[in-house]
């Protein structure tokens, strides 16, 4: 395997027999009594057990696929990140995506593992451990959701805007606030009728990769192993990931790791869509 040249199809059988095995010990600790301990990180973000035996789990099933492709891990120390900017190729992995919902008992947590080559993500997998559930994005290829087994599998496809029905907004269930809510309100007087869906971690993607979703705005604090597979799998579906100046997200370019606002679409050459856009790349409203 090269640093540039990847069959990326090949990877797939592997990696989602990697999620399920790391999604299974989450499970373990999520339906265990002491479930709900854990530690504040320096950004007092929570870190349980399952987060750091699924970057275990991870990081030692990523290293057996390819010894000389870096990985770049939520939980990674900063020696494992340092030199991460010359770096051409390598894995972004977020061990335990929603840890806040683990501990609160949603269920609506998920592994995020995404291969970044020339600061793109060229393939993407989210795995739902409690439905034993994959979505799988190669941008330019397919986009797919699994089943347990890797030869059940369904094709994805993001859905058009239509008149006929209501707008339905994608939003994380703990990030809110003034800018979210002036968005929601224009959509609705652009659109109409808006329905707010509300989930927690990278589930939204899979929503809009699926047809189930059509924006998801994001005004509030994430990092890059947050949206890296989401974007492959939504991009692979038809849909995109878009910064507020119109610019698909790129990675490890910046010295920090924390991903600008964005919008993601299921239709992004809808007139509202470019509309929406044209909004956010002007003055904060």
């Amino acid at each position: 395997m090269t640093t540039h040249c990847f069959d990326l199809p090949a990877l797939v059988p592997p990696l989602l027999a990697l999620c399920q095995r790391a999604g299974d010990e989450i499970c373990e600790y999520y339906r265990s009594p002491d479930a709900n301990q854990y530690q504040p990180k320096d950004d007092d973000s929570p870190l349980t057990q399952a987060d750091i035996a699924s970057h275990q789990r991870l990081s030692a099933g990523l290293a057996s696929l390819d010894p000389a492709l870096p990985i770049l891990s939520e939980e990674s120390s900063d020696e494992e990140k340092a030199g991460r900017r010359a770096w051409p190729a390598f894995w972004m992995v977020d061990p335990l995506d929603g840890t806040k919902e683990f501990l609160a008992r949603t269920g609506e947590f998920t592994i995020n593992i995404a291969l970044i080559v020339d600061h793109r993500a060229v393939l993407g997998v989210i795995y739902s451990p409690l439905e034993a559930q994959a979505y799988v994005g190669i941008p330019g290829a397919w986009a797919r959701r699994y089943s347990r087994v890797e030869d059940n599998w369904t094709p994805l496809t993001t859905r058009g805007l239509e008149r006929e029905r209501p707008l339905t907004v994608l939003a994380s269930r703990r990030h809110r606030g003034p800018r979210l809510q002036g968005c929601l309100e224009w959509l609705e007087q652009q659109w109409g009728e808006i329905h707010r869906d509300n989930s927690g971690s990278a589930l939204k993607f899979c929503q809009l990769a699926a047809g189930e979703g059509d924006i998801y705005p994001r005004y509030s604090p994430c990092s890059e192993w947050d949206t890296a597979a989401g974007q492959a799998l939504l991009e692979a579906a038809g849909g995109a990931l878009l910064g507020l100046d119109g610019k698909p997200l790129r990675y490890n370019c910046r010295d920090t790791l924390l991903s600008p606002y964005f919008i993601a679409l299921g239709d992004p050459d809808h007139w509202l869509s470019q509309q929406m856009l044209a909004r956010e790349s002007g003055p904060v409203q």
